[in-house]
């Protein structure tokens, strides 16, 4: 049995639960890297990362580089003698970092890779239409998620999934499988099986803003999980009375005379209880959204304080 000295790498709340599990665990996370403190909001106080959080309430040690490749935190974490890094959700790392330990460091993909490489699996995977993904250990190397695969786990994609409905089902199945990497690693008894490059790869590149504005001459279908894509965050957004109008809960429409009458992008509503746009073939029922300048709110809250 190997004897572990770990260094964990992450950030968002994605990468808690497998922080907590390691440590219900009792394995030897001997310290925890993480995203510098950042100002947010009108006082510009310093906000501090949830695995930070979680770090600290574990009194574990917490290093914040603003630079990676700096030589004083590689000399720092040259100290701590980790045989083991483990990374989720957290920036890429350079060589010098990853290459470190003698064992090697592992990543926890939110895809079943090579399927949805690139920083938005989550969301793409919904934007595409799948029926399945799932979650994916790997041991990294040069090119970004391309390492041998250690372990994967599959997640359905339910019809009416948003990215925030999927995402906290993966987080905590990704908990789970890096929980399974750590003990197959300790017992010197894992796989390492070349990612198959024999088929066509579909890719998830970063979200921009610009990216999230909705393309209602599409299908209702393709609107449809474009939007459930992008829900919560960063949204899915159109204009409506010269304003942004993000959109959060959707349903899909048959085609009405009502909507057979506009064009792709137009809109209709009763003023009470409905706002329908019309796509390329149907259209889309807004349950939930956020006009510019207010908090996000029910279609019958949104139309008691908005005339259509």
């Amino acid at each position: 049995m190997k004897d572990l000295r770990i260094i964990y790498m992450g950030t968002p709340d994605f990468a808690v639960p497998s922080l907590e599990i390691l440590l219900e665990n009792k394995f030897n996370v001997v310290a925890v890297i993480t995203a510098p403190d950042k100002p947010k909001g009108r006082g510009q106080k310093l906000m501090t990362s949830p695995v930070k959080d979680c770090a600290v309430k574990h009194n574990l040690p917490v290093l914040q580089p603003s630079n990676l490749k700096s030589p004083e935190f590689i000399e720092e974490l040259k100290s701590y003698n980790a045989n083991l890094q483990i990374v989720v959700a957290f920036r890429m790392l350079p060589e010098v970092v990853w290459n470190m330990p003698e064992i090697g460091t592992f990543n926890l993909h939110a895809s079943l890779l090579p399927q949805y490489r690139g920083a938005a699996p989550i969301n793409w995977a919904i934007i595409n239409g799948e029926k399945e993904t799932g979650v994916t250990t790997f041991f990294l190397k040069h090119e970004i998620d391309t390492g041998k695969i250690i372990f994967q786990e599959k997640e359905t994609i339910r019809e009416d999934d948003t990215v925030g409905d999927l995402y906290a089902r993966l987080m905590q199945k990704g908990a789970q499988l890096v929980l399974k990497t750590v003990q197959a690693i300790q017992q010197e008894d894992y796989p390492q099986t070349d990612q198959n490059e024999n088929q066509e790869l579909k890719k998830a590149p970063k979200i921009f803003r610009e990216t999230c504005q909705i393309d209602w001459s599409q299908s209702t279908a393709h609107v449809y999980n474009f939007i459930r894509g992008l829900s919560p965050y960063p949204a899915a957004w159109t204009e409506i009375l010269g304003k942004n109008l993000k959109l959060y809960k959707i349903e899909k429409l048959e085609m009405t005379k009502e909507l057979k009458d506009l064009e792709p992008g137009q809109y209709s509503s009763d003023n009470k209880t409905y706002l329908y746009f019309r796509t390329a073939d149907a259209g889309i029922d807004v349950k939930e959204l956020q006009i510019e300048g207010k908090r996000r709110m029910g279609i019958d809250e949104f139309l008691r304080g908005n005339t259509i």
